[in-house]
């Protein structure tokens, strides 16, 4: 007998909208996530004080945890304070950093995770990975992806640009890890998951198409679902496929080259989408790229992020030694360090004129 549907890991709720976040304990039992209202709670230890003092009215019968950072040393001593104390879930109220540090704790003690964002940085906020910080630099670990998902729109417009323009950058950067999962389809026979292509692409395009900006509440929405689906696609596909490619291998080789310097994640992905789509030959696309970029304050050269252009050049060399296995538009072309040195030229003049 043929298949004839799948089960599709995805959160039992997703709450976007103004005042979501004084709705959390209502909704949590109204969905049956904790009627109790025993959760543990995870904040950080700076702008979390703020948000407990927010919501600990709200859940009375909740229990709270400062999280120092984002290392696996943090995401390890949350999980040991939490483990064998019966709560129905742990609840991750913050940046990236605070809900990957939740969903590895949660996912270590056997709880269902909730994530309560605050900024919309970059799409692990809804993905099956944990990105943490370790004694070898970072690594990303497999997770359950959270069983709920609120976005607080009031919290979001307060939160600093910056960090929301982030997320722009690393919704965008879909198109082009999707032009990278297909051409090793081409080359390669790798398979494509239809379906969680389309989510990550449709992500992606419902950005780069919208007129608005962060100062608008339509795009926050827009930009909020865009990151919510690109984390469900990475679910469906079983890997960081859908959403990473070429881009993210160039913003990994930032982030171990220049650990002190890097920029934030979804800054260096739209700059590296917008080359890659270049080094594809899409003129036109990697010209859209760089304009949407530049009108939301985006960097599109390696100078806005404060780095030269042979450093650039180095990131690019290296990247693929970030991802091995993959393949992407680096690995097809192979250039050397002189076509790429040519390649970002090319870039620059072309996105300049």
């Amino acid at each position: 007998m043929p298949v004839l549907t799948r089960l599709i890991p995805s959160p039992v709720v997703v709450d976007i909208g103004g005042g979501a976040m004084d709705k959390l304990g209502g909704l949590l039992a109204d969905q049956r996530i904790s009627a109790s209202g025993k959760l543990a709670m995870a904040v950080s230890n700076g702008s979390g004080r703020a948000l407990r003092e927010k919501l600990e009215p709200l859940l009375p019968d909740a229990h709270w945890y400062t999280v120092e950072d984002g290392t696996i040393d943090s995401a390890v001593r949350l999980a040991d304070a939490i483990r064998g104390k019966r709560y129905d879930a742990v609840v991750g109220v913050g940046g990236g950093k605070i809900i990957d540090v939740t969903k590895y704790a949660a996912a270590r003690v056997g709880l269902p995770m909730v994530a309560v964002a605050t900024n919309l940085s970059h799409d692990g906020i809804c993905s099956p990975v944990s990105t943490l910080d370790n004694d070898n630099g970072r690594g990303s670990y497999g997770v359950p992806s959270p069983i709920a998902m609120v976005i607080d729109l009031d919290v979001i417009r307060d939160a600093p640009q910056r960090f929301v323009r982030s997320g722009i950058g690393d919704a965008l950067s879909n198109i082009s890890a999707i032009a990278d999962w297909e051409l090793s389809r081409r080359v390669n026979g790798e398979p494509v998951d239809g379906l969680a292509a389309a989510m990550a692409r449709t992500a992606g395009e419902s950005v780069l198409r919208h007129p608005g900006g962060v100062g608008d509440d339509e795009f926050l929405v827009v930009l909020a679902e865009a990151l919510v689906l690109t984390g469900i696609a990475m679910s469906i596909s079983g890997d960081t496929r859908p959403a990473s490619g070429a881009c993210h291998e160039i913003s990994h080789a930032f982030d171990l080259l220049h650990p002190r310097r890097a920029a934030l994640h979804g800054e260096q992905v739209g700059l590296g989408a917008a080359f890659a789509m270049h080094l594809r030959g899409a003129r036109d696309e990697a010209g859209l790229f760089a304009e949407v970029l530049r009108r939301h304050g985006m960097p599109v050269l390696p100078e806005d992020i404060g780095f030269t252009p042979g450093e650039f050049v180095a990131a690019v060399e290296y990247a693929p030694q970030t991802r091995p296995g993959r393949f992407t538009i680096l690995e097809h072309l192979d250039l050397s360090t002189d076509q790429i040195r040519d390649a970002y030229a090319d870039y620059a003049k072309t996105i300049g004129s």
